[in-house]
């Protein structure tokens, strides 16, 4: 089961500078951590791209979901991220370390150098680097990774399979991004109000995965898609199950993208 907050390129055309545009990335990163989300996509919004498109916004979404001590190793200076002062911190669990310290704790890593009988260095966050068997693996230097650590006094880790902690954000297609999901959700002043009788249905076809998709500023999901606003719930376009008003009694005009992230991942990853 994967869950998938789904943002376009445009998600920042009405930032009035580099600044305010990290400042809003960081309340949609932190949106995505709260509720758990496993991915945080960007899908192109060409059109609607203003100053800052989706190389920035990738950037500086994959900036801040990456662990804090990771970040120097792995992005080094890039001019997307000269505002990154101005994130919010998502403390993931395992960055902090306030997560359990039985067998089953990750933590991400990032490959620093690769040796010779499949051994290599990674870094994760603790008091020195790890000299870890990579097993069966080919890793290279510079690759993200996920280490269990299963004792740290003395350390014992090992490579693993599986999810770093914390949302990875992607770039790709809406149809995409879709595929696989048990419960797609397209969010809009348009679609069916979300009700209490209406959400258990809802929560329950969510269990086997969901994505939920987001607008843009001034340019809702109909609109960016080239759609007209759903005539018939029963009939969904656009490749999803639900057009769905996650605010039917919203008391400001405009909704904004992360007030929709919040209003809508609350309720549809209840459980």
């Amino acid at each position: 089961m994967t869950d998938s907050a789904l943002v376009p390129s445009s998600l920042v055309r009405d930032a009035p500078d580099k600044r305010a545009a990290t400042q809003k990335l960081g309340v949609v990163a932190r949106a995505a951590a709260v509720f758990r989300m496993d991915r945080l996509v960007v899908f192109p919004d060409r059109e609607g791209e203003g100053e800052w498109g989706g190389g920035f916004v990738e950037t500086v979404l994959q900036y801040a979901t990456t662990p804090p001590y990771l970040r120097k190793e792995a992005f080094g200076t890039r001019d997307e991220l000269e505002c990154a002062g101005v994130l919010p911190p998502l403390r993931v669990p395992s960055w902090t370390g306030s997560e359990s310290d039985d067998s089953g704790s990750l933590r991400e890593g990032i490959v620093t150098q690769v040796g010779p009988e499949g051994r290599v260095r990674v870094n994760c966050g603790l008091q020195h680097p790890l000299s870890l068997h990579a097993g069966d693996r080919s890793v290279s230097e510079g690759e993200r990774v996920t280490v269990r650590v299963s004792s740290r006094s003395p350390v014992r880790a090992k490579l693993v399979d599986a999810p770093s902690p914390g949302p990875q954000v992607h770039r790709a297609d809406l149809d995409a991004a879709l595929d696989g999901a048990g419960l797609r959700v397209a969010t809009s002043r348009h679609g069916l109000p979300l009700t209490v009788d209406r959400l258990p249905d809802l929560v329950d076809r969510g269990r086997d995965g969901l994505a939920v998709a987001f607008g843009a500023p001034g340019r809702g999901l109909a609109e960016l898609l080239g759609e007209s606003p759903p005539a018939d719930p029963a009939d969904p376009p656009g490749g999803f199950d639900v057009w769905l008003n996650t605010i039917p009694n919203q008391g400001s005009e405009v909704v904004r993208t992360e007030d929709a992230m919040v209003a809508s991942l609350a309720c549809l990853t209840l459980r």
